[in-house]
């Protein structure tokens, strides 16, 4: 490969962060999958999500005390407890990691989940490039089905004002966002910076309309809910007042927030540990075989002599993420520390599978995480990063395909 030929190929695709951080991120490369091994990820998806959207019912019923040490903010505890839309999040995203020929759920990113452009869209592009079947074939009309279901499901009015935001100066969250706002007619976007609130009247555009329905793909609840204004107004929690009064709608679902808190993992071990009749012996067949030992200390680790992860309830990009060994000495970190002052979740620690692969800088090693994502409850496009033991904001994107029949 040459860098000439990485650049020709992602310059055609219009709207994609190739680069990001002045770094190489999309490869020019391909991962080769076979048919079993992505109708594997597919079951394991499906019954993942199947477990978490049980446990959301669960959850909205348990005591607030409860709620709070897993670490949910005390100003979201009657918004967690709202069940506006059928599925508990439209799109969702789990993390496995590949192990003793199965897969591991390391953690699902229910609300704000990122990489979707790369796998709906992009992946089919370098699968024609490199003359490989596109293991994602077909889920873009998936996804766009159901985004446009959910918004169907959240509006009251044929003339409902249907705005989507971000942050306009992140690339990435940029065009995340207008990729899923074509899939909704009449939708507008307007800035995160440009948004207008009344306190209990109404969130406004830039142009001082009403909104009736915000689609925030990339802004995750845990940061809105810190937002001020130049006042110190706490408009955050102003627009989360607005939502729990059914003044505005908003997409993913707080149900989505709900299932974002990683302590939630904590919670469905925990259940199958003593073998709660909460699930069916059939779902904890399923946990037992995808989902790792979570808790919310590291004492079981410690006495069993396992390494394991210790992470924040809410993060991103492995930010604040630390690998422990077997007497608890640390021996891994992020050096970004942005969640450290939420609950931390503790984590059997497993390896990832090592690959080789091609990058500008030539041949390297990194270790795969492979994402997946879950559109309403249901498996959808699934993808590569790979790099370091904590996956990272500097992690590649690893194009995946199949052989041609």
């Amino acid at each position: 490969m040459t860098n000439s030929e990485r650049s020709r190929f992602y310059a055609k695709i219009d709207q994609f962060w190739a680069d990001l951080y002045e770094e190489e991120y999309a490869l020019y490369d391909l991962y080769e999958v076979t048919d079993e091994e992505v109708e594997k990820i597919r079951i394991a998806t499906e019954c993942t999500g199947k477990i978490y959207f049980k446990t959301a019912h669960l959850l909205r019923n348990i005591p607030d005390e409860v709620l709070l040490e897993m670490g949910y903010p005390e100003e979201t505890l009657p918004f967690l407890r709202m069940k506006t839309l059928e599925a508990e999040s439209v799109i969702a995203r789990f993390d496995f990691i590949a192990h003793n020929g199965g897969y591991k759920c390391i953690e699902m990113n229910a609300d704000t989940p990122t990489f979707i452009k790369e796998l709906f869209v992009v992946n089919e592009q370098i699968c024609k490039e490199f003359d490989m079947k596109n293991p994602n074939a077909e889920m873009e009309e998936l996804l766009k089905s159901n985004v446009r279901k959910s918004v169907a499901q959240s509006i009251f009015s044929p003339d409902a004002h249907i705005v989507f935001t971000a942050h306009e100066d992140n690339i990435e969250d940029y065009f995340t966002t207008l990729y899923i706002m074509q899939f909704v007619p009449g939708a507008k976007f307007t800035p995160l910076h440009q948004l207008q609130i009344q306190k209990g009247v109404g969130l406004f555009d830039e142009d001082g309309k009403r909104i009736d329905l915000l689609y925030r793909p990339t802004f995750p609840i845990e940061n809105l809910i810190q937002d001020e204004d130049d006042a110190q107004n706490r408009i955050g929690l102003w627009l989360i007042e607005l939502i729990e009064s059914n003044l505005l709608t908003i997409l993913n679902p707080p149900s989505a927030f709900l299932l974002q808190n990683k302590a939630v993992q904590a919670i469905i071990w925990g259940l199958h540990e003593e073998r709660n009749a909460f699930f069916t012996s059939e779902e904890h067949e399923w946990i037992a075989e995808y989902f790792l030992p979570t808790y919310l200390e590291n004492t079981p680790f410690i006495e069993k002599g396992l390494r394991y992860v210790k992470k924040p309830v809410y993060g991103r990009e492995g930010d604040t993420v630390e690998i422990y060994a077997e007497d608890g000495q640390l021996i891994k970190e992020d050096i970004q520390k942005s969640y450290n002052h939420y609950t931390k979740v503790y984590q059997q620690f497993i390896e990832q599978p090592k690959t080789t692969f091609q990058s500008e800088k030539g041949v390297q090693t990194g270790e795969l995480l492979v994402g997946s994502f879950l559109i309403s409850g249901k498996p959808a496009a699934i993808g590569l990063r790979v790099g370091g033991m904590i996956t990272n904001n500097l992690s590649y994107y690893l194009p995946i395909g199949m052989k041609r029949d």
